[in-house]
């Protein structure tokens, strides 16, 4: 299922995360040629092409949201990405007018190309990326702009984050002395460390008074969520009454707040090929999709890019 090649390596990519940054990366110009959008597919295909030409994967998972607010996490802390709800809808998540419609194309392309897309229902593609990081035996890198994923650096097991700062030919490497300068806390501190701070893209509030230096503080003095409460707790513990008044009054939050933090690392994965296809899958339909959608250049330098990388 995942990547077992000595000498292997696992591309991970949080795909929505990339396709956004792609939607506000490349001018809305870029047009198929009935008019419609294809900024997105165009800038996640260059997106592609520029990783698997840089980081040589031998395999590699566009991980999907099949959900993107999962509703045993939204049970838990009902202000989960509410925010970002259409209004007066069942939970649909509120994205650009000309973005909505390049997703399917999207999916249909990659499918044509033959890159494994992966989505489970219930789950977000963070805990897909979560399971598929846990189980692999061969060095992962992770794609994504989301700090959340930051929690999964292992440097025992060679698992890093590619943080992209401008598109993603301009990525950080993320390991675990990357987090301890960025924040002051490890790898396995992290996720306590975003509860303890909160989150407001997310809609976690975090403890009233506690911002990302404080949290920092306290986990590192503190080893994790569970010791800070515990001083919170103690009478003799050396916290300022208002961080210890406001991490007990957060008693109902801090409850359930690492279940929803945490990446899960148990999904029920489908059976699936992750090997880097060296050509398409179906070559008729991705022609099909090419002159429909006007895909250029950028198809044809992944397909160049998959060629030379693939099947290795």
């Amino acid at each position: 299922m995942t990547d077992q090649t000595p000498g292997g390596k696992l591309l991970l990519l949080d795909t929505a995360s990339l396709y956004f940054r792609a939607y506000f990366g490349v001018p809305e110009s870029v047009k198929a040629p009935d008019g419609t959008p294809v900024n997105a597919v165009r800038g996640l295909l260059d997106f592609i092409a520029r990783l698997v030409a840089d980081h040589s994967p031998t395999a590699l998972v566009a991980c999907m949201d099949a959900d993107w607010r999962p509703q045993w996490r939204v049970d838990l802390i009902p202000s989960y990405k509410a925010h970002r709800v259409v209004e007066d809808s069942e939970g649909v998540e509120e994205v650009p007018d000309t973005l909505s419609p390049q997703v399917p194309v999207i999916e249909a392309v990659l499918d044509a190309i033959g890159i494994t897309r992966v989505g489970v229902a219930g789950y977000e593609a963070d805990d897909v990326i979560g399971t598929l990081a846990g189980a692999s035996r061969v060095p992962v890198a992770i794609v994504t702009g989301d700090r959340d994923l930051f929690q999964l650096v292992d440097d025992a097991r060679e698992v890093r984050v590619l943080y992209p700062r401008k598109g993603v030919g301009d990525c950080d490497v993320i390991d675990g002395a990357a987090i301890q300068d960025r924040y002051g806390v490890r790898a396995d501190q992290y996720a306590d460390f975003a509860a303890l701070r909160g989150d407001p893209s997310d809609g976690l509030p975090g403890v009233k008074g506690i911002g990302e230096k404080t949290a920092a503080q306290l986990i590192g003095e503190y080893g994790d969520l569970a010791g800070v409460r515990a001083a919170a707790a103690d009478p003799m513990s050396k916290l300022t009454p208002a961080r210890r008044r406001g991490i007990v009054e957060s008693a109902d939050y801090l409850n359930v707040a690492p279940k929803v933090v945490a990446v899960a690392a148990d999904v029920p994965l489908p059976a699936f090929d992750p090997a880097l296809p060296a050509e398409p899958a179906d070559p008729e339909v991705l022609e099909a999709l090419a002159e429909r959608w006007g895909l250029g250049g950028s198809l044809t330098r992944l397909l160049d890019t998959l060629a030379v990388k693939g099947a290795r």
